[in-house]
């Protein structure tokens, strides 16, 4: 058996899996790491109540204990929120751990706390459009500054502090004090 082979860690695939003309889809060339396998796995345990508004999510310690090697899930979770997979948060419980949601999860979640946003006041509110068109697709890391996202945003139309409170009740953004 060749060496490279055995100490791979990527699940082997059929090499027949790929499109026609031998490339492989995104997703299916990072779905099979040993990590997003766990997060889906785990993410599928979660409890599916109709009424609470939260979506999927894994601790990465979690993953820490389900994967021997930490520094193997910090490598593929750094690909994968690349890839735009899935998307990390920064916790502020004291403790140092890191909540990931699938990115299909994230949108689910959003779409459904601008339902209810709407529904309470009445009206199209485009400043949801806004944070998916350019802050999910273009910022990848936990934290953004106030002046990022107000700038961010304005490229979707006029931004006003209540689009950025509207952001905050809407439970899509947090204020950190800075250190």
């Amino acid at each position: 058996m060749d060496e490279t082979a055995s100490t791979s860690r990527k699940r082997q695939r059929d090499p027949e899996s790929g499109s026609s003309d031998g490339s492989l889809l995104l997703e299916d060339s990072l779905a099979l790491t040993d990590t997003f396998v766990a997060v889906r796995m785990m993410s599928a345990q979660f409890p599916y109540i109709e009424k609470v508004s939260v979506r999927p999510f894994v601790l990465q310690s979690q993953l820490y204990c389900s994967i021997k090697d930490r520094t193997q899930v910090d490598r593929e979770l750094e690909s994968l929120k690349r890839e735009k997979m899935v998307r990390i948060f920064k916790l502020y419980t004291g403790r140092d751990d890191r909540a990931i949601m699938l990115l299909e999860e994230y949108l689910s979640q959003i779409e459904h706390v601008v339902k209810i946003m709407e529904e309470k006041k009445k009206e199209k509110l485009p400043v949801f459009e806004w944070f998916k068109a350019h802050i999910i697709s273009s910022k990848l890391d936990p934290c953004i500054g106030h002046h990022e996202l107000c700038s961010l945003l304005s490229l979707g139309g006029k931004v006003k502090e209540e689009h950025v409170s509207l952001l905050i009740n809407a439970g899509l953004l947090c204020l950190k004090n800075e250190d």
